[in-house]
């Protein structure tokens, strides 16, 4: 029988006004950028005022700290495992955003202890009382671990390029994810594109393609395009919003933001109301039927 003092937990975390949003940022394969879209999303989302948390969950291959330039002793797994608390694992980023590192070892939420679940559930409930967003930076494909949150968060973000492969892996991804849990809002980003025609046709196509196939809408959020300034940036493990403000990947996210911040996508989606513990609650114990 689960501990009760945790059902409580829950169902306040539940009531509660003005959490921070959990929003998963994924991709079909590897290598369209991901992680430094998340890393430049979250100084954009700083920018504005927005207190920011990245976890890091591409495990084994985590490199938000190296797109910042720092790097963090203790993990994700560190703090469920109990040897240290939730405070030593949140590392300060530029314009005070924060990170936390996976860790590597993870295959299934129903695979943690009771003890690891419960410290979970504490410890995203102080995350969710003190930013106003928490984004998942998912590793590429679909693993027990990504799938097991994926299926418990209201928002995804999905990263493609304009490759025929990368669209076809982005929206395979999205189908699996809505077979599991239908109720999702995704966003559609189109990195690395170079004209905005390329960006609009490539997002148009994938959009028009999960209402034909998957009776699924999806919010077109926007398109990066191909610039130099991103591999300098990596290089010098600086975020290419702070080196290289006036780039024009620079330029086209600060309007992504400001779409994505400014209600501008009302008339297109309704938010659900936050269940991400609930969810994740739901997997956890059925993994011990």
């Amino acid at each position: 029988m689960r501990d009760q003092a945790e059902k409580l937990r829950l169902k306040m975390l539940e009531r509660q006004g003005a959490l921070g949003r959990a929003i998963a940022v994924v991709n079909g394969k590897g290598g369209v950028g991901k992680s430094n879209f998340t890393t430049n999303f979250a100084i954009n989302l700083a920018k504005l005022g927005k207190k920011v948390v990245i976890l890091d969950m591409d495990l084994g291959m985590a490199n938000v700290h190296i797109l910042i330039g720092k790097q963090g002793r203790h993990h994700l797994r560190d703090y469920l495992e109990g040897t240290v608390s939730l405070e030593e694992i949140l590392y300060q980023g530029p314009y005070n955003i924060h990170y936390i590192s996976g860790g590597s070892g993870f295959t299934s939420v129903v695979e943690w202890s009771e003890e690891m679940f419960e410290a979970f559930v504490y410890g995203f409930g102080q995350l969710q009382k003190k930013y106003d967003f928490i984004l998942f930076d998912m590793g590429a494909g679909a693993t027990n671990w990504s799938l097991d949150v994926l299926t418990s968060i209201d928002e995804i973000i999905v990263i493609t390029t304009c490759e025929p492969t990368s669209i076809t892996d982005a929206y395979s991804m999205m189908k699996f994810i809505l077979l599991k849990e239908p109720n999702k809002t995704f966003y559609l980003l189109c990195n690395r594109v170079y004209t905005k025609e390329e960006g609009k046709e490539t997002l148009e196509r994938l959009k028009k393609t999960m209402i034909k196939f998957l009776s699924k809408e999806a919010v077109i959020l926007g398109w990066l395009p191909e610039d130099e300034t991103v591999r300098k940036a990596v290089i010098e493990q600086v975020p290419f919003s702070i080196g290289y403000p006036n780039a024009p990947v620079s330029k086209a996210l600060e309007e992504i933001v400001d779409r994505f911040i400014n209600n501008r996508l009302e008339d297109e989606i309704r938010v659900p109301s936050n269940s991400f513990l609930t969810r994740l609650r739901r997997i956890f114990l059925k993994g011990r039927d």
